[in-house]
């Protein structure tokens, strides 16, 4: 067993497997800044058609989230 563990730990500590974890790290770093940039340009596009209905800026910030 120990073995195994040893075996392991060296694995994980070499520079190829690190730089695939840095990699998949950044993938999903990337992936959730682009889910919540599109969210963001919805929830402006909302806004621009709820001011075209005459809502006020608070009721759109109350139900976009978005700031002033």
């Amino acid at each position: 067993m120990n073995e195994a563990i040893t075996a392991y730990h060296s694995v994980a500590a070499s520079p190829e497997l690190q730089e695939l974890e840095r990699m998949r790290t950044k993938a999903q770093h990337d992936e959730a800044q682009a889910l919540h940039n599109a969210e963001k340009k919805k929830a402006k596009e909302i806004a621009k058609k709820l001011l075209r209905k005459k809502m006020t800026v608070e009721e759109i910030i109350d139900i976009t989230g978005l700031t002033r």
